[in-house]
């Protein structure tokens, strides 16, 4: 079970829903009652591992099922963000999609009646039981639609994920490089490796949130995890402090020195990674969701960890959470089969399709006691229960603010290309964030005063 991991206030309870209107549990759906029906489900699971588990599952509803079809859209997770919007709010929506949790698309999406609230399902098909709270809470948003972490439940996650480094075994052994057991011992080796004609740190930014993830890292690893935690949701003082501006420096260091490829703004996340499999790179810093695909084509040479934490022996830290939420449009024809639906690929037998497939459930099962001890996807699933234990997730940096994922993804373009200084990218994350709580502040004055 997940700690009180990246998770602002709650509603205090331990049941979904409790507290919260519409909640009240009914009889269970029976889908093989609804007629023939067809599912339209919007995704981004477009990568080996995640692709295949999500068709093995679909495959599975269909054949329990026979009166439904699903039609599966699957595209990038940069494409699902930019046409995901106008798809949703159209006469014709999906009726299952993958919503990015946050101020840009979950919350903006429930403002504008988008979304159904999940609450009775929960009640229905006992997620709350299923899940931890803190995990639940990463997918409510408020009543009046202005905080996330808060109010009905939007969304329900398959995988669990973090961004940790992978490590290629062959070429640090070429390069007389042990794996890091320390963030010092992994930053001490950039030099080294690059003094042996290797790639330290293989990287692509084409996409522009590869460097929110790795900017993420940095910034946990200068001491500022908490503060960046509480700012993420609202309680902190934001981020004019030394830990975000060391994080930038260091990004840029990284550019200088080498460390990283010169052409990273313009060559693309997918691209980096199939380099990096190829031999081109000692680390590769990236989510739990690419494992499968480096597995494939690297085998036993691959490594991954968890950042390795300041102090040997010390817990670790890192940017993560869960993945994409999985939710049902308010305009979906057949919500009872699309909550069904969801119930299915988030069940245990679910959890062990995922775990077969190289992929981190949000809540592993029993097939994760089976994988072989030392491999790459044990560490994986370890570095899960160790952060864990440890409270160590920092949510993502875009859930901040409506525009702090355009705003952060297109300067730290800036920073790794030299026209933003690590002092400018502080002062833009904290006048967006600032701006941000003021406007917050002064709606919910204005509804207090229009209530009088």
């Amino acid at each position: 079970m997940l700690a009180s991991a990246c998770v602002p206030g709650t509603d205090g309870s331990g049941a979904a829903g409790a507290g919260v209107p519409g909640a009240a549990a009914t009889a269970r759906p029976d889908p093989s009652k609804a007629g023939k029906a067809t599912l339209t489900v919007w995704d981004q699971e477009i990568r080996g591992g995640q692709n295949d588990e999500l068709e093995r599952l679909n495959a599975e509803f269909e054949k329990k099922y026979p009166n439904i079809r699903i039609k599966r859209v699957a595209r990038s997770f940069s494409d699902l963000k930019t046409t995901l919007k106008l798809a949703v709010s159209g006469n014709k929506p999906p009726d299952v999609i993958q919503a990015n949790q946050g101020y840009p698309d979950m919350v903006a999406f429930v403002k504008a009646g988008l979304l159904t609230p999940l609450d009775n399902y929960a009640g229905i098909y006992a997620w709350n039981t299923r899940y931890p709270n803190t995990l639940l809470n990463l997918n409510r948003v408020s009543a009046d639609a202005r905080d996330f972490g808060t109010g009905r439940l939007y969304g329900i996650s398959q995988t669990g994920e973090y961004i940790g480094v992978y490590y290629n075994k062959d070429v640090l052994e070429k390069a007389g490089v042990d794996p890091p057991k320390t963030w010092k011992e992994l930053t001490d080796a950039l030099p080294r490796l690059k003094d042996e004609g290797e790639l330290p740190v293989q990287f692509g930014n084409l996409d522009k949130y590869p460097a929110i993830h790795t900017f993420g890292v940095l910034q946990n690893q200068a001491g500022g995890a908490e503060e960046t935690r509480e700012s993420v949701f609202g309680r902190g003082d934001g981020f004019a402090n030394e830990p975000t501006k060391e994080a930038a420096r260091t990004l840029a260091d990284w550019k200088k020195h080498g460390y990283v490829p010169k052409g990273a703004n313009g060559t693309g996340y997918d691209d980096a990674a199939k380099k990096f499999a190829d031999g081109d790179g000692a680390f590769l810093i990236t989510g739990t969701w690419q494992l499968p695909d480096l597995k494939k084509t690297m085998g036993d040479s691959l490594g991954f960890m968890p950042p390795p934490p300041a102090k040997k022996d010390a817990d670790p830290v890192t940017t993560g959470g869960q993945g994409l939420a999985w939710s049902v449009t308010s305009k979906s024809r057949h919500p009872e089969v699309a909550a069904a639906y969801l119930d299915f690929i988030t069940s245990r037998h679910a959890a062990d399709v995922m775990t077969e497939e190289g992929v981190l459930p949000a809540v592993p099962g029993k097939a994760a006691e089976k994988i072989p001890e030392g491999s790459a996807d044990a560490q994986m699933v370890d570095g899960w229960k160790q952060l864990n234990a440890a409270d160590g997730l920092v949510p993502y940096l875009d859930y901040t603010t409506p525009d702090f994922y355009d705003s952060l993804s297109a300067d730290l373009q800036g920073v790794i290309d030299g026209s933003v200084s690590p002092d400018q990218l502080s002062e833009k994350m904290q006048r967006s964030y600032t701006g941000f709580q003021k406007d917050k502040r002064a709606e919910k004055q204005n509804d207090g005063s229009a209530g009088r």
